[in-house]
């Protein structure tokens, strides 16, 4: 069984469980939502009515086991996410999700500099993708910061990057930051600095993903439980 063809049925097998858990936890029952995966990530479609609802069901993805990350385009209270793309990656799982807004004619591209100040305003945006760009930043803390600064009280902010021991990576000289899922615990926990809730975070042995809840405050942090999920 070569790699790919056990990926595929990997997410197979991930999307019969999922049915299952919609299909049977008196939680989501009733949620007019859709799942399937591509390579490990949930890809979940649909609409909700409060913002706990698409929280507690992202947690119960992320509870399964072989998902790497949670990726959702869910409506709530009948709006659809404010989702903003920075990358420098074609990632078709991040396309996919991002890709189908109510008016995608609508849509372009707003060119930045992701070392400065996003051109966006505080608290305005539902689901952030930062994909395969912090590798690519001399220091991605402040880029970091300001997603917190962003994203609304119950956005998301999803993370991947290379996983500093894949060879790939490695043998890249214009990379120059690799990650290890520690490296997201360092992240969510920096003194001093915008404090983060882990959904999620795994990593494939390639690449180290993250699903990130911007946290008002140090005293709404994940307690050692929570934390010993995915970290040391």
């Amino acid at each position: 069984m070569t790699s790919q063809s056990r990926a595929l049925l990997r997410d197979h097998a991930l999307s019969e469980i999922a049915a299952d858990v919609l299909a049977h936890d008196e939680r989501v029952r009733d949620f007019s939502v859709e799942v399937r995966f591509d390579r490990g990530v949930a890809l979940v479609s649909g609409a909700v009515r409060y913002p706990a609802q698409a929280r507690l069901l992202r947690e119960l993805l992320g509870r399964l086991d072989g998902v790497l990350a949670v990726w959702d385009r869910l409506w709530v209270d009948g709006r659809p996410p404010v989702v903003v793309d920075v990358r420098c990656s074609t990632d078709p799982r991040c396309t996919a999700t991002t890709g189908t807004e109510r008016r995608p004619d609508e849509a372009a591209p707003l060119v930045a500099d992701a070392l400065r100040r996003l051109p966006l305003a505080d608290a305005s945006v539902d689901r952030l993708y930062a994909v395969h760009v912090l590798e690519f930043l001399p220091d991605y803390l402040p880029l970091i910061d300001d997603c917190h600064r962003v994203l609304r009280a119950d956005g998301v902010l999803h993370l991947m990057a290379p996983y500093w021991q894949h060879p790939d990576a490695v043998a890249d000289p214009t990379l120059r930051r690799l990650l290890d899922v520690q490296t997201v615990k360092g992240i969510c926990t920096r003194p001093g600095a915008p404090q983060w809730f882990p959904l999620h975070a795994a990593c494939d042995g390639e690449s180290v993903f993250a699903d990130l809840v911007p946290l008002p405050s140090p005293d709404s942090a994940a307690d050692d439980v929570w934390l010993s999920r995915f970290f040391d």
